[in-house]
């Protein structure tokens, strides 16, 4: 589920807090008594980190830095520059960091570029792919992760409403991140990974390659091995719900030891959003604003 990776682990000292976001214009979308929007201060952002460490840590078993296990915080340097969707449950008791079930972290190009790059280059190398586009605005989805209990429908459309929702608001070409299967065997994964391989590849001025170190096949089968129903059961929820919107995969997966997974880089050019998709969530991502 990570995006969120042989990741550049640079932990976020005690004394460097999250920049808070502004708060207007960050709501995107409501269902019931659940909200999608952005965290507007360092209190909301280390309630999305918390909800990271229960997902990441201790359901998937990642190891992350000394800091980040004793304060029981998925954290690094990102999280002080990229927004962070939230989608909040206000049914739940407490204050508003107890009612965080899911979040998404997004950056933007030139806020990456700002800060010294995007956190998938550390994976994948994505400056071809970027110089192959100079009048295309790239947006990268990492951390992805919701709470056990909420992984519904609803929660997804919520999530996918606020992506809509930022992507339109900032006027992004196309969204890229690495999503991920559990475990740290390709091979565990043959069927889903040659599946992917044979059948969506990003192709042309899409193309996009792990980087030479790190890179694992997903060629494991012949296109005529692959078992279509298996390799669709086979794959998580999150890469299955990008593949019904229309994105492709980067050539070869990466294995990240440290958070237990094997990744693919996901690219999602917004023009290739499948129509009924845009049509669900509306054209101007009004289908679930308050």
């Amino acid at each position: 589920m990570t995006t969120e990776l042989l990741k550049r682990e640079v932990t976020v000292s005690s004394n460097q807090a999250p920049a808070p976001v502004p708060a207007s214009g960050d709501t995107f979308g409501r269902i019931g008594q659940l909200e999608t929007r952005l965290a507007r201060n360092a209190r909301e952002i280390e309630a999305a980190q918390a909800v990271r460490y229960r997902v990441f840590v201790e359901e998937m078993n990642a190891q992350l830095s000394p800091e980040a296990m004793s304060s029981r915080r998925d954290m690094d340097s990102y999280d002080a520059f990229c927004d962070h969707l939230l989608v909040i449950d206000h049914s739940i008791p407490g204050e508003i960091e107890d009612q965080i079930v899911g979040t998404y972290r997004l950056l933007r190009q030139d806020v990456a570029r700002a800060n010294g790059g995007f956190y998938s280059a550390s994976e994948y190398d994505i400056e071809p792919l970027l110089a192959r586009h100079p009048d295309k605005q790239f947006m990268e989805l990492g951390r992805s992760c919701v709470l056990p209990d909420y992984r519904t429908k609803r929660t997804v459309e919520l999530l996918w409403q606020g992506n809509w929702a930022y992507s339109l608001k900032h006027g992004m070409s196309a969204m890229f991140g690495c999503a991920s299967f559990s475990g740290i065997k390709p091979e565990e994964h043959a069927v889903a990974l040659s599946f992917l391989h044979h059948t969506v590849s990003a192709k042309g001025e899409w193309a996009v390659s792990a980087r030479p170190e790190l890179y694992n096949n997903m060629d494991l089968m012949p296109l005529e091995a692959v078992n279509t129903r298996q390799a669709l059961s086979a794959l998580p929820p999150l890469i299955k719900g990008y593949l019904r919107l229309g994105a492709m995969v980067g050539d070869g997966a990466v294995v990240d030891r440290a958070f237990n997974t094997t990744d693919v880089l996901i690219v999602l050019p917004i023009a290739s959003i499948s129509n009924r998709y845009i049509n669900y969530y509306g054209a101007d991502a009004g289908r679930f604003a308050g």
